[in-house]
């Protein structure tokens, strides 16, 4: 399976079927790809700020995919005229061959209007991905909290996509935490850079983590991908 980081937090999994994570493109300062260059089958949406909810109606419009996400962004979304399908944490589903379970992610989530109103957008969340005999987890936003030991313990996982940029997510110490509670094989860090409120050092996360965790973490710069 390939795994193609598209910057932020947005993620191409591409396999028997493929899947994007929170389609952040346009407007992304380190994006290096159009939103209508892809083609997927199922779009997965975190939460719903404009920074993961992205560009994730134009893309569905534009090759049919379907989204998947909390109730309240699906909702939102099938206003649009695509295709959805709401799920909520703890829930699971199969998609064809990918099957999904929707987790618990410690942040917010709604759009800000033209107006400076903001539209509520129920829980964030992640997802715990299993397909091609791999288990991948995507946290979302989040913090810290300690039932992330929970979804290492019910889902071995071999690669996690987690956020270290700090400020409105885990900064890199919190994400060595989290890492030892999820015990993935892998780590891609993400959600850093993109701005230089969230500026890090993903080199450093990478000799902590190594040095205190069996866990390796990948580097991916925007458009690089990794073979799972």
């Amino acid at each position: 399976m390939k795994v193609t980081f598209l910057g932020h937090a947005c993620f191409l999994l591409e396999g028997e079927t493929t899947i994007l994570i929170d389609p952040f493109i346009t407007g992304n300062p380190v994006a290096k790809i159009k939103p209508e260059a892809i083609n997927v089958d199922l779009i997965f949406v975190t939460h719903g700020h404009a920074d993961h909810l992205g560009d994730a109606v134009a893309i569905a419009k534009n090759c049919g995919a379907t989204i998947v996400s909390v109730f309240e962004v699906a909702t939102y979304c099938g206003k649009f005229g695509v295709q959805t399908h709401a799920m909520h944490i703890g829930g699971s589903n199969r998609f064809g061959p990918v099957q999904v379970k929707l987790t618990p992610a410690l942040h917010g989530s709604g759009l800000v209007d033209e107006d400076g109103t903001i539209q509520y957008l129920g829980n964030p969340c992640g997802f715990v991905f299993n397909l091609e005999g791999k288990t991948i987890y995507h946290s979302g936003d989040t913090g810290l909290f300690s039932d992330l030991s929970l979804i290492g313990k019910r889902h071995p996982i071999d690669l996690a996509m987690l956020p270290i940029g700090d400020n409105f997510t885990m900064g890199p110490d919190d994400a060595l935490e989290a890492v030892k509670l999820v015990k993935p094989h892998v780590v891609i860090p993400m959600h850093y850079n993109t701005w230089p409120l969230i500026a890090q050092n993903p080199a450093e996360f990478k000799q902590d983590v190594e040095t205190d965790t069996p866990a390796r973490v990948v580097i991916l710069q925007p458009g690089d991908s990794y073979e799972l």
